[in-house]
């Protein structure tokens, strides 16, 4: 009788562990501080327009949202922290561009950015810059196309490291215009920067945020940026698609997601206040400043931009010969 009774309660334990917990409940969510974890070091772009956009959720729903950095391994220990957490709407992660290049770029991770999160909304979407140092003969992105086809081999394209989302742009940029050129990987921003100014390269690809001292001060001169339309910031630079080279296109994102099994209603309500928030002037001033579009999409949409991104970054991978890790 006694082992009846306990296969009973065993049974029932775990019926009531199917049951919805109150905090997933969308009419009362959230009821307590909700946490989003970057999965990278504090002070970086993406993570003072995290905290903005933290901030402005916190006074909308009048409970905190707090920033949780976990670095680590590139960002291999915030993501499965993120996985691991209860689907319960109180813990959001950041998702990025570059996580799509590292699902296309390691044979194995712990995580799975495409079946593990329910997307949440892009935060913001930021394109490229192609630049070169002040003086340069090359003037547009015609002219470092016709001087690559004229002299096969003898340019240098520089960017950080390789399988970086600047540097997989390089190697698109290279198949699609046809061009033997050589890809010199730097380890950090300052050293392709300084690279640039050297002569050393004879172009470089990086974000605006990581050249911007040298842009500004005169040191650098953008060619192009390499998003679909013109930057905000630099509305007198035209695109790479303007300048010849017809279906290049490279844009890099953040966003936010939940761990999947998170109740849709849940979902819907952050997309809707995460819409919001970056309507904020303090998030749009801070965003068009550092070279980014502050504007969210639909959950389902950002879905569809992470497979697309994965299969676009896979076949660059593929054509560049990159081994897998």
């Amino acid at each position: 009788m006694l082992s009846f009774i306990r296969a009973i309660s065993i049974v029932c334990g775990a019926l009531l562990a199917l049951i919805p917990t109150a905090p997933a409940r969308a009419d009362t969510y959230p009821s307590k501080p909700v946490r989003i974890i970057v999965p990278y070091g504090a002070g970086g772009i993406a993570d003072v327009t995290m905290r903005l956009v933290a901030d402005d959720l916190g006074k909308r729903f009048g409970h905190q949202f707090f920033i949780e950095n976990r670095p680590g391994a590139g960002g291999i220990v915030g993501m499965q922290a993120a996985r691991e957490a209860p689907a319960d709407g109180y813990t959001l992660v950041m998702l990025g561009g570059g996580l799509t290049i590292a699902k296309a770029l390691f044979k194995s991770l712990p995580y799975d950015i495409e079946t593990d999160f329910i997307p949440i909304s892009t935060t913001a979407s930021y394109g490229l810059v192609i630049a070169t140092k002040a003086g340069s003969t090359h003037k547009t992105i015609g002219d470092v196309i016709a001087a690559a086809k004229a002299r096969p081999g003898a340019l240098n394209f520089g960017t950080i490291n390789p399988g970086s989302g600047q540097n997989l742009s390089a190697e698109l940029f290279r198949t699609m215009g046809g061009i033997d050129v050589t890809i010199v990987p730097y380890k950090t921003t300052p050293d392709l920067a300084n690279a640039v100014l050297r002569g050393d390269v004879d172009v470089a690809f990086e974000y605006f945020a990581g050249f911007q001292s040298q842009i500004t001060n005169g040191q650098m001169t953008v060619l192009a940026t390499t998003g679909h339309e013109r930057a905000n910031n630099l509305p007198q630079v035209p695109t790479v698609r303007e300048s010849g080279l017809p279906g290049y296109e490279v844009t890099s994102w953040n966003g936010l997601a939940v761990p999947k099994r998170t109740p849709g209603e849940i979902v819907t309500k952050l997309n809707h206040a995460v819409a919001e928030a970056l309507k904020s002037a303090e998030v749009q001033k801070f965003s068009q400043a550092a070279g980014m579009d502050a504007r969210g999409m639909s959950s389902e949409d950002l879905h569809d931009r992470i497979r697309s991104d994965v299969a676009k970054w896979s076949q660059v991978i593929e054509k560049a010969g990159i081994q897998k890790r």
